[in-house]
């Protein structure tokens, strides 16, 4: 199924803002796409969608399902998608995941009410700093990030019982397969880099992949190394 094209503003108002208003209508969206687990829906409600935008939320689109230019000349993952991409890695309190592409830290902030720890990995320092920062403002203690080539994963604390990436490749790198613990699920955009793409869970029996689409998206490609700059 296809993203839709329905974008959510706040609205501005000093008596209220209206900041249960589009929450309430991006829920009853998540919802309408099959999208029902409490635990989840919960995880989306508590996370302050504001902390983890590049602009005020009376300003411009909270719950958009479009990603929005973040710092570093990258976008965000479109919370729609987040939890599209949540539901099918069916996260579990003794989980440790690792997510690919921390951007603003928004994802990692909802599934770190779901698993037992999260792992993320982003190539530019300054996404990983900020992000850092937001996860200490929310208490999110059971986040740990670094800046690094995610395409390499993170060796050192796996193996991981889920894998989120949020950038696009032709294939899963052979870094992640081999982070992945046996029956573990991994969740991520195939597909080329300029021309649609589709999220795919991938779930790891023995050595092997067992693919299942999810829906179509267009996200940016996976790059290898740690920017040079930011």
């Amino acid at each position: 199924m296809a993203l839709g094209a329905v974008q959510y503003f706040p609205a501005v108002d000093d008596a209220d803002d209206g900041s249960f208003i589009p929450i309430a209508e991006f829920l009853l969206h998540v919802r309408q796409l099959g999208i029902v687990d409490r635990k989840l829906l919960a995880a989306l409600e508590t996370v302050p969608r504001t902390l983890f935008l590049g602009v005020e939320a009376g300003y411009g689109p909270l719950f958009s399902d479009r990603a929005q230019p973040i710092d570093c000349g990258q976008m965000n993952t479109p919370p729609l998608l987040a939890a599209r991409a949540i539901q099918a890695l069916a996260p579990t309190p003794r989980d440790r995941l690792l997510e690919i592409g921390t951007g603003t830290g928004y994802l990692s902030a909802v599934l770190s009410l779901l698993v037992r720890r999260v792992y993320t990995v982003d190539r530019f320092r300054t996404l990983v700093m900020a992000a850092q920062s937001r996860f200490e403002t929310i208490g999110a203690d059971n986040i740990t990030s670094i800046f690094a080539d995610g395409t390499y994963g993170w060796a050192e604390k796996g193996p991981f019982d889920k894998i989120v990436v949020t950038a696009s490749a032709e294939a899963v790198p052979k870094a992640l397969i081999e982070q992945l613990s046996t029956n573990g699920i991994l969740v991520m955009p195939i597909g080329p880099a300029d021309g649609l793409q589709t999220m795919t869970r991938f779930e790891r029996v023995d050595r092997n992949l067992v693919a299942t689409p999810i829906c179509p998206v267009r996200v940016v490609p996976l790059i290898p190394g740690k920017a040079a700059r930011l």
